[in-house]
């Protein structure tokens, strides 16, 4: 008769021996490019998640989140996530406005949203997503999911007390409609990816920019040069676009779909909870600065550019079909909440 005893060790061996081999190898092993340096706290909070995912599909998933410029450069992501160099990106689509204005009018409806959670609304339930899909898959994308941040913040290395002060101003901006907006109200936008925000600042190329939230730009060290945030934000909320290959979609189990579509919303509402917390924490120690001085623009200023902004929603509108589509679903979606 076998030894039980040692049996059962060797069962035990066996059983460990092949639950390692499953953790070791994963079925799905992916790389996504996102729109952050390394150091910023949402970037952690991607990765984060990204091992959640792991967890959550007993290692079926492995996701390795990459920083910005890892594999190419924040404007051709979508291609690279489309031709299979990258298997998925999260990153802002207004980066793609220069092959669809569309990327640019639904990354980022600026001045539309008082808070993020109306946005995520207007995307999970307003049919934003839906849109969003007819937009990309043609590109080669499908979307996942989408999140944002909560209200940003304008670091700027002057005072800017009223939206008469912004004329001249060279002010960092992605490409896309707050480039136009910005313009509109007589800045002088300048197009850098989010990487040069730090240096663009720090040797006096840009005076300002449209550039994440408090705490992120807090964690570079911006304020050390660039002492008169505005915050909280007025101007921007974009979108992130959680996008993954299609034809990768398409072959996967609905169980991994699944799992893959919970946790990114669920990372949406994460992302922005505890950035709001930071932000809160942020702001409190900035106040205590003596050398940082925080501006919160009155209620008559983020009105006036809110019509600006509106006027430009406008004219992007008639840009093409699909920007069209965006403008009336969008706008339909805040009317009925009394929020234009």
């Amino acid at each position: 008769m076998p030894n039980l005893k040692t049996s059962g060790l060797l069962l035990t061996g066996t059983a460990l021996m092949l639950g390692l081999s499953s953790a070791q190898a994963a079925e799905y092993e992916w790389k996504f490019q996102a729109s952050e340096t390394a150091g910023e706290p949402s970037f952690q909070i991607k990765q984060e998640w990204a091992e959640r995912i792991e967890t959550m599909t007993d290692g079926r998933v492995s996701i390795e989140v990459l920083p910005i410029n890892s594999v190419v450069g924040p404007t051709e992501t979508l291609q690279a996530v489309s031709s299979g160099i990258l298997q998925g990106h999260m990153t802002d689509p207004s980066y793609f406005s220069g092959q669809d204005p569309a990327f640019g009018m639904i990354g980022n409806l600026v001045g539309a949203w008082s808070n993020p959670y109306d946005f995520l609304e207007f995307m999970k339930q307003g049919g934003g997503e839906a849109l969003y899909n007819e937009l990309a898959e043609p590109y080669g994308t499908h979307l996942i999911g989408a999140a944002t941040f909560p209200l940003e913040s304008i670091p700027s290395t002057v005072e800017v007390d009223s939206i008469d002060d912004f004329q001249g101003l060279k002010i960092r901006a992605p490409q896309g409609m707050v480039y136009n907006i910005f313009e509109r109200i007589g800045a002088t936008p300048v197009n850098l990816p989010g990487s040069e925000v730090y240096t663009g600042l720090e040797k006096g190329v840009i005076d300002a920019a449209d550039s994440t939230v408090l705490s992120n730009n807090d964690a570079m060290g911006i304020h050390a040069f660039a002492p008169y945030p505005l915050y909280p934000g007025f101007h921007s909320m974009p979108m992130i676009a959680v996008s993954i290959n299609k034809d990768i979609w398409d072959g996967l189990p609905e169980d991994i779909q699944t799992t893959l579509e919970t946790a990114f919303d669920g990372m949406a509402y994460d992302l922005i909870a505890r950035l709001k917390a930071q932000d809160i924490e942020t702001l409190q120690a900035l106040n205590e600065n003596p050398d940082v001085h925080p501006i919160d623009l009155s209620a008559e200023e983020r009105k006036a550019f809110r019509q600006a902004a509106k006027e430009e929603w406008s004219e992007w509108a008639g840009r093409n079909e699909m920007t069209q589509k965006i403008y009336d679903q969008a706008t339909a979606f805040l009317e009925a909440r009394g929020q234009l």
